[in-house]
């Protein structure tokens, strides 16, 4: 931060659905890094430089009493938000326009918390939005600098304590998955896959699902954000599950294709096999210094590779590519990686080189409508300051091999 600056971070609204009905309370990811905080109507502010050393550090929460404890179960006290976030200064939210008064008389610069993620796109006012909007009208002669970098930068390198839950979260997701190879056969329902990965992730203290679940059999899985999850497994189709288990508000982010019968074609079992290469080589390229958008091209000539074996693409079909459009983009049209962590694609900013204890998932597939299927795998690793990453899902089954095992056994 630059000096004589503070910077505000605000909690999540609770989402209306109509009449009295909300959405669960999900907390903006910014606050709940910086401090644990995890309830709404909470505002964070830190100023490094402020004379009056309680105020370098304050959270504001909403007021609690005996009548909130009894509707809507306990908030955080004073005591409580002490012991949760290391803050000795907090005020009720009643008292903020007054502190605030005096400190921002205290600074120069204010940063405010904007969604600069490369895939935001948010039509909905934020409390962070009205916030901004209130302070910029009420103390338009300080300069305004945005605290989004920073937060990216700090939340993409991961502490040991962030690795330990995502590896939590996988391990759920672990779970669910050996449960639902034994669940599968010819006549289930894709919800009903879904339902028992649900049941497995709440047994296990997840929350649910960390983003919408694919649950895609047969030609569905070449729909990439097919989320209805509504049609019945026929025998001989493939079901491609993209689905994670959240664990303390971190994520986890696994793709597996199998076979309903619990056998592949031997057709399915070569494109299975080709996927399952360029996952295992793309994933040795995640190494501290990797730029992302030069990792993708490598990518994309593994791809090319195994399309060429498979049959699906020729020379010609290379040699007279659009360089902009490579010819592998008919049969996998999306990225291989993303970051992950309090979100499913979490913060970092990819024209920045790759560092130690990143989290990034490692994703390819082959999508073949003329044939009615489509396969991805995915896998979360860790970037490791020396030698190939660290796969947090190691212990989920991924070799064809061993699915058909486990389906049969």
């Amino acid at each position: 931060m630059k000096p004589n600056s503070l910077a505000v971070f605000n909690s999540n609204d609770i989402y209306p659905i109509s009449a009295d009905s909300t959405m669960p309370f999900e907390q903006h990811r910014d606050i709940f890094y910086l401090s644990g905080v995890d309830q709404e109507e909470s505002v964070l502010v830190l100023f490094p430089d402020c004379p009056k050393e309680k105020h370098r550090e304050i959270l504001f929460l909403k007021e609690t009493n005996e009548h909130i404890a009894i509707w809507e179960g306990e908030k955080l006290t004073k005591e409580k938000a002490f012991e949760t976030s290391g803050i000795k200064t907090v005020y009720w939210l009643h008292d903020m326009e007054k502190v605030m008064f005096e400190i921002m008389t205290q600074c120069d610069t204010v940063y405010i918390n904007t969604n600069e993620h490369y895939r935001a796109s948010v039509e909905t006012e934020t409390r962070e939005d009205r916030f901004t909007k209130w302070l910029k009208a009420k103390y338009p002669a300080h300069t305004v600098a945005k605290s989004n970098p920073i937060l990216q930068r700090l939340r993409s390198v991961k502490d040991p304590i962030e690795i330990d839950l995502i590896q939590q979260a996988c391990n759920v997701t672990e779970k669910g998955f050996k449960r639902v190879l034994n669940f599968v056969k010819p006549g289930v329902w894709e919800y009903n896959i879904e339902a028992e990965f649900m049941h497995e992730f709440l047994n296990n203290r997840s929350k649910g699902f960390a983003y919408t679940p694919i649950v895609a059999s047969g030609n569905n899985a070449n729909v990439l954000h097919y989320i209805e999850n509504n049609q019945q497994c026929k025998a001989g189709d493939l079901i491609l599950m993209d689905v994670g288990a959240e664990y303390a508000n971190y994520s986890s982010d696994m793709t597996r294709t199998i076979p309903v019968s619990g056998r592949f074609s031997e057709r399915q079992k070569a494109v299975y096999n080709a996927v399952n290469r360029v996952k295992n080589e793309a994933t040795k390229m995640l190494v501290p210094g990797t730029d992302w958008a030069a990792y993708h091209v490598e990518v994309g000539k593994l791809m090319t590779s195994e399309l060429l074996g498979l049959g699906l693409l020729d020379k010609a079909d290379v040699q007279n590519e659009n360089p902009d459009w490579p010819a592998y983009k008919k049969y996998f049209m999306h990225g291989t990686s993303h970051h992950m962590g309090l979100d499913t694609h979490d913060y970092g900013i990819l024209t920045e080189p790759m560092q130690a204890n990143m989290v990034f998932t490692v994703e390819p597939g082959i999508y073949i409508p003329d044939d009615s299927f489509g396969i991805r795998l995915e896998d979360d690793v860790v970037i490791q300051e020396n030698g190939e990453p660290y796969n947090l899902m190691r212990n989920i089954p991924i070799e064809a091999d061993e699915i058909e095992e486990l389906m049969n056994s």
